[in-house]
């Protein structure tokens, strides 16, 4: 992955390893509730950091 603050829908379908259209309405779902939280997006990119973190790559939550 590049270092920008963006990934674009190519790759979040391959670190999720799913087809470009399945990573679209993830993308979208995800841009969603940063819309609900007040953020801007940008429609085919979401934003890495909360990515990984929904994604479960970035987030300790609940683990000890």
């Amino acid at each position: 992955m590049e270092k920008t603050a963006f990934m674009r829908v190519e790759e979040v379908a391959k670190e999720l390893g799913v087809s470009k259209s399945y990573a679209y309405k993830i993308v979208q779902k995800l841009n969603a509730e940063l819309n609900a939280q007040g953020f801007l997006t940008i429609s085919g990119r979401i934003n890495k950091q909360y990515f990984l973190e929904r994604a479960c790559y970035g987030s300790k939550k609940g683990v000890d």
